[in-house]
């Protein structure tokens, strides 16, 4: 017991029979639920990168919006699951679900140096050198845009002012 007569789990003796839990990778459900979200995630960049295709030194559209949006999608999910509370149950399985599953298939940044590359084997340079940096730092705005967003979505639903 604490000084103030409280537990402190920290200072508790330690069952050495107890089986830990599995880490996360090696369960079978978080497995799924990662695969499942890549289904879906794979699926749509597929579509969208059919549906707007780049050529030769065009700026690549489908990409950068997949990334930029996947920012977003991932901030704002992160925000309103901390928000939620502990990474446990359902708030776990649905982080697993769409912000690794989804969002990480949904995202291409190898797809993203293959076209700066190509940018620059296309004598394109310094469109690939604003490509790189304009990924990098609005996908770091979008995903701050996306905390916001979520976390004031979140807080208004539940009446709380911040």
């Amino acid at each position: 017991m604490g000084v103030e007569g409280n537990a402190d789990p920290a200072r508790e003796p330690v069952d050495p029979d107890a089986a830990a839990p599995l880490p996360l990778h090696l369960q079978w459900r978080a497995v799924a639920l990662v695969f499942l979200g890549g289904i879906v995630g794979t699926g749509l960049r597929y579509a969208l990168e059919e549906l707007f295709p780049t050529y030769g030194t065009g700026w690549p559209w489908a990409t950068f919006g997949i990334n930029l949006s996947g920012s977003f999608i991932l901030g704002a999910l992160l925000e309103v699951l901390v928000l939620a509370g502990p990474d446990d149950g359902w708030r776990r399985n649905v982080r697993v679900l769409v912000g690794t599953g989804f969002c990480g298939s949904y995202t291409t940044y190898s797809t993203f140096a293959l076209e700066t590359t190509q940018l620059g084997h296309h004598g394109a340079v310094g469109l690939g050198i604003a490509y790189v940096v304009s990924n990098v730092v609005l996908g770091v705005i979008c995903a701050w845009a996306g905390i916001v967003v979520a976390g004031r979505l979140y807080r208004a639903q539940r009446g709380v002012v911040s």
